[in-house]
Protein backbone atom coordinates (compact mmCIF):
# COMPACT_ATOMS: atom_id res chain seq x y z
CA UNK A 1 0.00 0.00 0.00
CA UNK A 2 1.47 3.43 -1.02
CA UNK A 3 2.36 6.12 1.30
CA UNK A 4 1.56 9.81 1.44
CA UNK A 5 4.13 12.23 -0.49
CA UNK A 6 5.79 14.69 1.57
CA UNK A 7 8.79 17.17 1.29
CA UNK A 8 11.12 19.30 3.45
CA UNK A 9 13.39 22.11 2.68
CA UNK A 10 15.94 23.93 4.81
CA UNK A 11 13.95 27.31 4.81
CA UNK A 12 10.50 28.18 4.36
CA UNK A 13 9.99 28.72 0.47
CA UNK A 14 7.13 31.06 0.56
CA UNK A 15 3.39 31.28 0.61
CA UNK A 16 3.54 31.12 -3.26
CA UNK A 17 5.61 28.43 -3.91
CA UNK A 18 3.45 26.17 -1.23
CA UNK A 19 0.13 27.19 -2.82
CA UNK A 20 1.28 26.11 -6.01
CA UNK A 21 2.63 22.72 -4.84
CA UNK A 22 -0.54 22.21 -2.94
CA UNK A 23 -2.14 22.86 -6.69
CA UNK A 24 -0.12 20.94 -8.73
CA UNK A 25 1.82 17.84 -7.30
CA UNK A 26 0.40 15.14 -4.82
CA UNK A 27 2.26 16.86 -2.14
CA UNK A 28 0.58 16.20 1.50
CA UNK A 29 2.78 17.13 3.86
CA UNK A 30 6.14 19.61 4.72
CA UNK A 31 8.73 19.40 7.01
CA UNK A 32 8.45 22.10 9.76
CA UNK A 33 11.85 23.14 11.71
CA UNK A 34 11.49 23.90 14.88
CA UNK A 35 13.65 26.83 15.90
CA UNK A 36 16.04 28.08 16.95
CA UNK A 37 17.31 24.12 17.90
CA UNK A 38 21.08 23.33 18.64
CA UNK A 39 22.05 22.49 15.43
CA UNK A 40 18.93 24.90 13.07
CA UNK A 41 19.18 28.25 14.14
CA UNK A 42 17.35 29.45 10.62
CA UNK A 43 13.85 30.15 12.36
CA UNK A 44 11.62 31.32 8.98
CA UNK A 45 9.03 27.96 9.84
CA UNK A 46 8.17 29.28 13.11
CA UNK A 47 4.68 30.88 13.01
CA UNK A 48 3.12 29.47 10.07
CA UNK A 49 1.58 26.43 11.19
CA UNK A 50 -2.21 27.68 11.68
CA UNK A 51 -2.06 28.90 7.98
CA UNK A 52 -0.36 25.58 6.91
CA UNK A 53 -3.10 23.74 8.33
CA UNK A 54 -5.87 26.12 7.41
CA UNK A 55 -3.55 25.30 3.48
CA UNK A 56 -4.49 21.68 3.84
CA UNK A 57 -1.05 20.36 4.77
CA UNK A 58 0.40 17.88 7.00
CA UNK A 59 3.30 18.90 8.90
CA UNK A 60 6.82 16.96 10.39
CA UNK A 61 7.77 19.32 12.72
CA UNK A 62 11.26 18.72 13.34
CA UNK A 63 14.05 19.24 16.02
CA UNK A 64 17.39 18.81 14.97
CA UNK A 65 19.39 18.15 17.78
CA UNK A 66 22.50 17.47 19.03
CA UNK A 67 25.02 15.88 16.49
CA UNK A 68 28.20 13.08 16.97
CA UNK A 69 29.72 14.84 13.88
CA UNK A 70 29.72 17.87 11.31
CA UNK A 71 27.80 21.22 11.37
CA UNK A 72 26.00 21.47 14.81
CA UNK A 73 26.32 21.69 18.77
CA UNK A 74 27.66 17.89 19.84
CA UNK A 75 27.00 17.93 23.47
CA UNK A 76 25.60 14.07 22.84
CA UNK A 77 24.22 12.80 26.56
CA UNK A 78 21.89 11.88 28.39
CA UNK A 79 21.05 15.20 30.64
CA UNK A 80 21.18 17.31 27.58
CA UNK A 81 18.82 14.75 25.75
CA UNK A 82 16.58 16.08 28.65
CA UNK A 83 17.11 19.48 28.31
CA UNK A 84 16.46 19.54 24.72
CA UNK A 85 13.41 17.51 24.55
CA UNK A 86 11.78 19.66 26.95
CA UNK A 87 13.10 22.34 24.71
CA UNK A 88 11.26 20.55 21.75
CA UNK A 89 7.91 20.20 23.40
CA UNK A 90 8.38 23.85 24.30
CA UNK A 91 8.79 24.81 20.90
CA UNK A 92 6.04 22.65 19.70
CA UNK A 93 3.43 24.53 22.32
CA UNK A 94 4.54 27.94 21.24
CA UNK A 95 3.90 26.79 17.76
CA UNK A 96 -0.03 25.77 18.64
CA UNK A 97 0.75 21.85 18.28
CA UNK A 98 -1.79 20.31 20.70
CA UNK A 99 -1.08 17.60 22.97
CA UNK A 100 -0.23 13.99 21.59
CA UNK A 101 1.44 15.70 18.52
CA UNK A 102 4.65 14.48 16.93
CA UNK A 103 7.61 16.03 16.79
CA UNK A 104 10.80 14.70 15.15
CA UNK A 105 14.32 14.57 16.51
CA UNK A 106 16.96 14.82 13.67
CA UNK A 107 19.86 12.54 13.87
CA UNK A 108 22.23 13.73 10.58
CA UNK A 109 25.10 11.43 11.95
CA UNK A 110 25.24 7.25 11.05
CA UNK A 111 25.34 4.10 12.35
CA UNK A 112 26.19 2.64 14.99
CA UNK A 113 23.41 3.43 17.22
CA UNK A 114 25.74 3.02 20.44
CA UNK A 115 26.16 5.07 23.53
CA UNK A 116 26.32 7.85 24.22
CA UNK A 117 23.76 8.25 21.18
CA UNK A 118 21.73 6.03 22.72
CA UNK A 119 21.19 8.28 26.03
CA UNK A 120 20.43 11.09 24.51
CA UNK A 121 17.99 9.58 22.52
CA UNK A 122 16.06 8.10 25.32
CA UNK A 123 16.32 11.25 27.48
CA UNK A 124 14.99 13.74 24.42
CA UNK A 125 12.21 10.79 23.98
CA UNK A 126 11.50 10.82 27.60
CA UNK A 127 11.53 14.20 28.19
CA UNK A 128 9.23 14.63 24.63
CA UNK A 129 6.58 12.06 26.35
CA UNK A 130 6.32 12.94 29.68
CA UNK A 131 5.28 16.97 28.52
CA UNK A 132 2.82 15.45 26.43
CA UNK A 133 3.79 15.06 22.76
CA UNK A 134 4.47 12.45 20.79
CA UNK A 135 8.41 10.96 19.75
CA UNK A 136 9.95 10.69 16.56
CA UNK A 137 13.06 10.04 15.47
CA UNK A 138 14.40 10.78 11.90
CA UNK A 139 17.92 8.41 11.45
CA UNK A 140 19.72 6.48 9.17
CA UNK A 141 17.49 3.03 7.64
CA UNK A 142 20.89 1.20 8.77
CA UNK A 143 19.89 1.72 12.62
CA UNK A 144 15.87 2.51 12.04
CA UNK A 145 15.46 -1.04 13.87
CA UNK A 146 18.09 -0.06 17.00
CA UNK A 147 16.34 3.24 17.69
CA UNK A 148 13.01 1.81 17.62
CA UNK A 149 14.14 -1.11 19.90
CA UNK A 150 15.22 1.24 22.36
CA UNK A 151 12.62 3.86 22.43
CA UNK A 152 9.18 1.63 20.80
CA UNK A 153 6.99 4.19 21.56
CA UNK A 154 8.84 6.72 19.12
CA UNK A 155 7.48 7.21 14.98
CA UNK A 156 10.81 5.76 12.83
CA UNK A 157 11.60 8.56 9.65
CA UNK A 158 13.94 6.48 8.29
CA UNK A 159 16.76 8.01 5.48
CA UNK A 160 17.88 5.58 2.68
CA UNK A 161 18.75 7.46 -0.32
CA UNK A 162 20.54 6.34 -3.74
CA UNK A 163 22.48 9.68 -3.92
CA UNK A 164 23.13 12.80 -1.40
CA UNK A 165 24.30 14.94 -4.33
CA UNK A 166 22.40 17.57 -6.09
CA UNK A 167 19.93 16.51 -8.47
CA UNK A 168 16.81 17.64 -10.95
CA UNK A 169 14.02 15.79 -10.22
CA UNK A 170 11.09 15.91 -13.09
CA UNK A 171 7.93 16.55 -12.60
CA UNK A 172 5.61 16.90 -9.70
CA UNK A 173 3.83 13.09 -8.86
CA UNK A 174 6.75 12.48 -6.12
CA UNK A 175 7.40 9.38 -4.73
CA UNK A 176 4.88 7.77 -2.40
CA UNK A 177 6.51 4.60 -1.92
CA UNK A 178 5.40 2.57 1.24
CA UNK A 179 7.78 3.31 3.69
CA UNK A 180 8.72 -0.73 4.96
CA UNK A 181 10.46 -0.19 1.81
CA UNK A 182 13.44 1.81 3.21
CA UNK A 183 14.39 -1.81 4.64
CA UNK A 184 12.85 -1.29 8.23
CA UNK A 185 9.52 -2.71 7.99
CA UNK A 186 8.34 -0.62 11.04
CA UNK A 187 9.25 2.74 9.70
CA UNK A 188 6.41 5.31 9.72
CA UNK A 189 7.90 7.52 7.40
CA UNK A 190 10.93 7.37 4.46
CA UNK A 191 13.19 9.94 3.01
CA UNK A 192 14.05 8.80 -0.41
CA UNK A 193 15.34 11.31 -2.03
CA UNK A 194 17.77 13.85 -1.08
CA UNK A 195 18.78 17.52 -2.57
CA UNK A 196 15.71 17.21 -5.41
CA UNK A 197 15.95 20.32 -7.31
CA UNK A 198 12.37 20.37 -8.53
CA UNK A 199 10.36 23.15 -11.07
CA UNK A 200 8.11 25.60 -10.05
CA UNK A 201 6.35 28.32 -12.35
CA UNK A 202 6.42 30.81 -9.40
CA UNK A 203 9.31 32.35 -7.24
CA UNK A 204 11.65 30.41 -6.41
CA UNK A 205 11.68 28.81 -9.96
CA UNK A 206 14.09 25.85 -8.42
CA UNK A 207 13.18 24.87 -5.15
CA UNK A 208 15.92 22.08 -3.21
CA UNK A 209 14.10 19.75 -1.37
CA UNK A 210 14.32 16.05 0.49
CA UNK A 211 11.44 13.79 -0.13
CA UNK A 212 9.88 11.22 1.99
CA UNK A 213 6.94 8.98 2.30
CA UNK A 214 4.75 8.76 5.23
CA UNK A 215 2.23 5.92 6.34
CA UNK A 216 -0.13 9.05 7.18
CA UNK A 217 -0.62 12.45 5.56
CA UNK A 218 -0.05 14.47 8.38
CA UNK A 219 3.01 12.92 10.44
CA UNK A 220 2.07 15.33 13.17
CA UNK A 221 -1.16 13.56 14.22
CA UNK A 222 -1.61 11.59 17.14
Amino acid sequence: MPGFAGADTYAYPGADALAWLRANSNLAWCGYYLAPAPSHQETSWMGRRAAMAAAGWGLAPTYLGQQLTGPGRHEVTGAQGAVDGREAAALMAGEGFGPGAYVYLDLEDGPPFRAPRTDYVAAWVGAVTAAGYGPGVYCSHAFAEDVHRACPAARVWAYKVATTAAHPFPGTNFPDLAPAGCGYTGAYMWQLGQSCEIGLTVAPRRLLVDLSSAVAPDPSAP
